[in-house]
């Protein structure tokens, strides 16, 4: 078979599956830090929770200050653009932003086509921002650091983000909230099933907030915490984070 050939074959077999090809992992090691959660070293590493666990034959989330871990370390990855996808939801499935995805493959547009081939992955992402812009212009301190409280039931679950500006948003709340009004107040959508409206939260990386909306995908263990200034929303990306009901 042809050089040609060979690469038509395997191009043929990547755009087949419509889903995310990698290439092989590498792995290093790491060794665990105090205040070090696997949550926290997946971001520093650019991995994620499960493939540690995986990684290392981890069946919790419980690690030891100076135990030695095995990192995962991915080269690029790619994934092949499906029919109704957009640069908004492939951030959002791929923990990036629309900026990042356009930087990574050189493009100044939201413009995609099904077929095509784009790169997921980058750099060592930062999220630990002080500050993020408001929607007014403003800036609004980012509560990543705040501790975390010693009472309250804790949980694990997928959050996600949005805004007051979103596509078919109105900007008002479940419980009657205006957030383009009050651009600085922490609001996170749940599933009253699973934690009732009203309710204090503690959402790691994010700080207290007020579950004061609902979503037509927040449904079980998924939340989705009101971020203010749109890029920053996109930055946040979709998370596994550790929450705390506060009452």
């Amino acid at each position: 078979m042809t050089k040609k050939k060979l690469m038509a074959v395997l191009l043929a077999g990547v755009f087949a599956t419509g889903g995310l090809f990698a290439s092989q992992a590498s792995a290093d090691t790491y060794t665990i830090q105090p205040e070090d959660t696997l949550y926290k070293i997946s971001k520093q590493f650019q991995t994620s929770v499960e493939e540690i666990k995986e990684l290392n034959n981890l069946n919790s989330n419980t690690i030891f200050v100076g135990d030695t871990i095995k990192i995962g370390g991915h080269d690029e990855k790619v994934y092949t653009i499906s029919p109704g996808d957009t640069l908004f939801h492939i951030a959002l499935a791929h923990d990036a932003t629309v900026d990042q995805l356009q930087k990574w493959n050189n493009i100044d547009s939201d413009l995609i086509y099904p077929g095509d081939a784009i790169t997921v992955s980058g750099p060592q992402q930062e999220y630990a921002k002080s500050e993020v812009k408001s929607a007014t212009g403003g800036t609004q301190a980012k509560t990543s650091t705040s501790s975390v409280p010693d009472t309250g039931r804790t949980m694990t679950v997928e959050a996600t983000a949005y805004t007051a500006y979103c596509e078919g948003c109105s900007g008002t709340t479940a419980n009657g909230t205006d957030l383009r009004a009050n651009p600085n107040l922490k609001v996170i959508a749940v599933d009253p099933r699973i934690i009732p409206l009203g309710t204090k939260v503690w959402v790691e990386g994010y700080g207290e907030a007020i579950a004061a909306d609902t979503g037509g995908a927040i449904k079980g263990n998924k939340i989705d915490v009101f971020i203010p200034d749109l890029d920053n929303a996109y930055e946040w990306g979709r998370r596994s984070v550790t929450i705390k009901i506060l009452d």
